[in-house]
């Protein structure tokens, strides 16, 4: 069973705990604060706003796809997700809101959830892939991640990496990991690195 978390406590707050002192914070989220790019930061701590923005463009423009996803997908109240229910394969499709068009809801794909190098690794299957780490915080799941194409090698998330004389991944993507349901999940994903779309999430159910 996952436990209902209260709205107050789902995205506020976020961008604070990336930059509030190492005492307040496990060593998991230093690692997440260390990573992250002020750009992202910043995303997170306006998710909640880029959500209701695509949402709206989503109702009053129309879009493609099964239009019953979007309220499946975006009403339900955020739940906490416990570890031990995450790892294996999900049924998974993307849904992208806003930008060029109000909605488009893709068709069902593949993702997997797996421990690796000590932590939770998410990986989208198909044309356009995406992979990257799962963070803990509260009961969800930062993910900080990037997007590829098929046939490439999976990319990283840079964050920071600029700072250190490499190059930022222009395909980064930053997001947060909700449950909605039993066996139900929800990846939202503001402000894409791509010009498609406003905000994009990734729906995983099994």
């Amino acid at each position: 069973m996952m436990k209902r978390v209260p709205h107050r406590f789902i995205f506020a707050g976020l961008a604070l705990l990336a930059l509030s002192s190492p005492g307040f914070i496990n060593s998991a989220w230093a690692d997440w604060r260390d990573q992250v790019s002020p750009q992202d930061v910043e995303k997170l701590a306006h998710l909640n706003d880029a959500r209701k923005d695509a949402l709206g463009q989503a109702r009053h423009r129309g879009g493609q796809g099964d239009v019953r996803a979007i309220g499946a997908v975006f009403d339900p109240a955020p739940r906490a997700i416990p570890e031990q229910t995450l790892s294996g394969t999900w049924r998974c499709r993307q849904i992208k809101l806003g930008g060029m068009t109000g909605y488009y809801v893709f068709d069902w794909f593949k993702c997997h959830i797996s421990h690796v190098n000590g932590g939770l690794w998410f990986e989208k299957d198909g044309t356009q892939r995406m992979a990257g780490y799962l963070h803990p915080q509260e009961g969800m799941w930062v993910y900080l991640g990037a997007q590829s194409t098929k046939g490439e090698p999976i990319h990283r998330y840079s964050g920071r990496a600029a700072s250190a004389g490499e190059d930022v991944n222009p395909d980064d993507q930053v997001g947060v990991l909700v449950g909605i349901g039993n066996n139900h999940l929800r990846l939202d994903l503001p402000s894409p690195g791509t010009q498609e779309s406003d905000f994009d999430a990734i729906e995983l159910v099994r």
